[in-house]
């Protein structure tokens, strides 16, 4: 399979502004909420959303699999074999979006032979959204489609790094890491997808999630912008992600930083 990536996250950017004008719909109504398992909510924004995305991405990208959160686990099997796949979170912090603050996002990302090489994170609340694609650059896209380029920090010393946190999921030994670093209190925020913009953009060093990190969907659109801005993701261990795996679990953590910093954060994450 031949993947044009240029036009490949051209169509993620239309359908994930599609989707987005869609959760937020949504999020204008008394919306119902379910839960799919304790602590992990779900509403029609989700499902919807998740429905539109796997319909456009197939058309854009005929015969890619497509690993989406709210789709039957059937609908992708096998998708580690295949050259190329899209992964889709409909709406990244659904937990932000039913507590009506603002901190969710749509994300897709696209992975080949098991790397990260497009994202595409849309914040409908926020009005913005963001395209990255690895060895090209990174864009912040506005309404009107015009395109700003975006950047990592230049930071290269922790002590004083502005760190950013899960705001539902923060490991007890972030507290410890942080402290080893002596970078800022660390500021909770929603999203995977819209804390690993804030390291795209400059406006945060460290996105540190040391214990599970969500599933690969939450991860490889922010993977892709993340790199694309300069900066570097891996799992906290240090390992890449490997979309190819057939794994869709982030077990081991989730570190996005500018990139100068990672070794640093690395090795805090160690020394526990």
């Amino acid at each position: 399979m031949t993947v044009d990536r240029r036009q490949a996250a051209e169509a993620a950017l239309a359908a994930a502004r599609e989707a987005a004008a869609l959760v937020m719909g949504v999020y204008a109504t008394a919306f119902d909420v379910e839960f799919k398992v304790a602590d992990d909510p779900v509403t029609r924004a989700d499902r919807e959303a998740n429905a539109l995305l796997c319909e456009r991405l197939a058309r854009a990208l005929p015969g890619a699999p497509i690993v989406a959160e709210e789709s039957d686990p059937a609908t992708y099997a096998g998708f580690g074999a295949a050259e190329a796949a899209w992964f889709v979170d409909p709406l990244d912090g659904t937990r932000e979006f039913v507590a009506r603050n603002g901190e969710f996002a749509v994300m897709i990302g696209l992975a080949e032979g098991g790397h990260a090489v497009a994202g595409v994170i849309v914040a409908p609340a926020w009005q913005r959204a963001f395209v990255g694609i690895v060895g090209e650059g990174a864009w912040e896209v506005a309404p009107d489609g015009a395109r700003t380029p975006i950047r990592v920090s230049a930071r290269d010393a922790a002590a004083g790094a502005r760190v950013v946190v899960s705001r539902s999921r923060v490991p007890p030994q972030v507290a410890g890491i942080v402290a080893s670093l002596r970078t800022l209190a660390p500021r909770p925020h929603g999203s995977s997808g819209l804390k690993g913009a804030l390291v795209s953009t400059a406006e945060a060093d460290v996105y540190l999630q040391p214990g599970p990190a969500g599933m690969r969907w939450d991860a490889c659109a922010t993977d892709a912008l993340v790199q694309a801005a300069g900066g570097r993701l891996t799992q906290a261990d240090g390992r890449p992600f490997d979309y190819a795996s057939g794994e869709v679990e982030n077990r081991h953590g989730m570190v996005a930083t500018n990139g100068r910093l990672h070794d640093a954060v690395l090795a805090a994450i160690r020394r526990g």
